[in-house]
């Protein structure tokens, strides 16, 4: 059946819903029973019943439930990591060493290789850095809007361009549901792979931050920011000084991985499932932390089940975006939005500008929600479906839209990662907001011209 404009109408609803309510969970499920009641006839109550049917039934699909059991238990590992003491232990480590670096540039280049070192999780990313670079950026001079910016430019970039995280997860479940729903062809992990050259604000993003810290580029607000007084004591912290409690469950679930890839895939890692992988990866970092941790002391069997159900149940937000996200795919794939905006805009407007058009709305979503996750959720299957039935590279769509989520999150006053890092970095909000904005707005242009000269070349 041909619904028409109504196939836009739905995911433009759930955008402008994103934008009013700033919660991404009510404009998807708002925009998944809009679509519904289109489908059921605008029928309320049939609308309402499909609404907790398919969530059902999603859940009854085995890839969708290892995928959102992930999602959980990467928020297990990230408590643990925290309870244990191990995330403390490995500050102290670093910072006992950084005395080593004792010069402005060491100190910024400490928050730049923490924050690409630690990817599995974007606000992990940001505290660490911030926490063990901070006195020695006051000992020798660096504002703490300067390292605010290398904490938020380091974390949700790193973190989408190395995606063996909750991230990754996310994406990956976006990307399957379109192959699923014969929107597009291909495997889920290859495209998602092949993507992360084009994720051009990301690595435009790190090149900047490199450039800053070496060339000491001060732009705007950033010429006026000054550093705080320094206090020797900032840089004894309590507890063991050691890494490997943090580091030996990352390097596990980094290992495991490519390896269920491989096996999955009997032999070629680019065909293994992602799902399943990342799956049995994350059990085995539990199980390995369990017993690592209790084994050393670190935690009791008591104290680990009590962290480990707790950082599920932090993660139960997240796991609700992607659940909703990968359902909203589907209606929007029952509504045909892409067969019916590939029409009205064949002769309108060229595929080659397509990637970089994708790539300002996702930003424009990103900047007005705060939230690059529920960018990817409501930007994805309209990005993939559109780029599909226009003849677009997927890979250039798909790192189209991670692109514009986290350059518009990046951008956002409103963000959790601009939030945190400025916490972290004990810099005033407005002041890390009113900084970094140049830094974001000259990768957002750079992006958006390669994404232009990508159409260009790949069209």
């Amino acid at each position: 059946m041909e619904y028409g404009i109504i196939s836009i109408a739905i995911p433009l609803l759930t955008i402008f819903l994103a934008i009013i309510t700033k919660d991404v969970i009510v404009s998807l499920i708002g925009g998944i029973f809009a679509g519904l009641l289109v489908t059921n006839g605008y029928n309320p109550f049939l609308a309402f019943t499909a609404l907790f049917d398919g969530i059902i039934n999603l859940l009854g699909e085995g890839w969708i439930a290892k995928t959102l059991l992930f999602s959980l238990m990467i928020g297990a590992v990230i408590r643990l990591l925290n309870d244990s003491g191990s995330v403390n232990r490995f500050v102290t480590w670093l910072s006992n060493r950084a005395e080593k670096i004792d010069s402005p540039k060491g100190a910024m280049l400490l928050a730049y290789v923490i924050g690409v070192v630690i990817f599995i999780e974007s606000s992990i990313t940001s505290l660490v850095a911030g926490t063990v670079a901070k006195p020695l950026c006051d000992k020798n001079g660096v504002s703490r809007a300067k390292l605010a910016y290398i904490c938020d430019s380091t974390s949700a970039p790193i973190c989408s361009l190395i995606p063996l995280n909750a991230w990754g997860a996310l994406l990956l479940g976006l990307i399957v549901t379109a192959i699923d729903g014969n929107v597009i062809q291909g495997d889920g992990v290859s495209l998602l792979i092949a993507s992360i050259p084009y994720n051009f604000y990301s690595l435009f993003t790190l090149v900047i931050v490199l450039g800053v810290i070496f060339l000491n580029i001060n732009i705007g607000s950033m010429k006026y920011a000054s550093s705080q007084p320094y206090r020797a004591e900032h840089l004894h912290h309590e507890g063991k000084s050691t890494p490997f409690p943090m580091l030996l469950p990352l390097i596990v679930m980094v290992v495991a991985v490519p390896f269920g890839l491989y096996l999955t895939g009997k032999g070629d890692i680019f065909k293994g499932s992602g799902s399943t992988s990342v799956y049995y990866a994350i059990i085995i970092t539990l199980l390995f932390m369990y017993v690592y941790y209790v084994s050393t002391k670190m935690l009791s069997h008591k104290a680990y089940f009590k962290s480990f159900y707790e950082g599920l149940g932090e993660m139960i937000p997240i796991m609700l975006i992607l659940m909703f996200a990968i359902f909203i795919g589907k209606v929007i794939g029952d509504l045909g939005t892409a067969k019916y905006l590939s029409h009205l805009l064949s002769g309108n407007i060229s595929p080659v500008l397509m990637p970089m058009l994708i790539f300002l709305v996702a930003g424009i979503t990103a900047f007005s929600t705060g939230t690059s996750w529920g960018t990817f959720s409501i930007m994805m299957p309209i990005g993939l479906a559109l780029g599909a039935s226009m003849g677009l590279d997927i890979p250039l769509v798909i790192g189209a839209v991670i692109s514009g989520g986290i350059f518009g999150d990046h951008a956002s006053p409103i963000s959790d990662t601009t939030i945190i890092s400025s916490m972290a970095a004990g810099c005033d909000h407005v002041e890390h907001v009113r900084t970094q904005l140049p830094y974001a707005l000259i990768g957002g242009v750079l992006a958006g011209v390669a994404f232009l000269v990508a159409g260009w070349v790949m069209v």
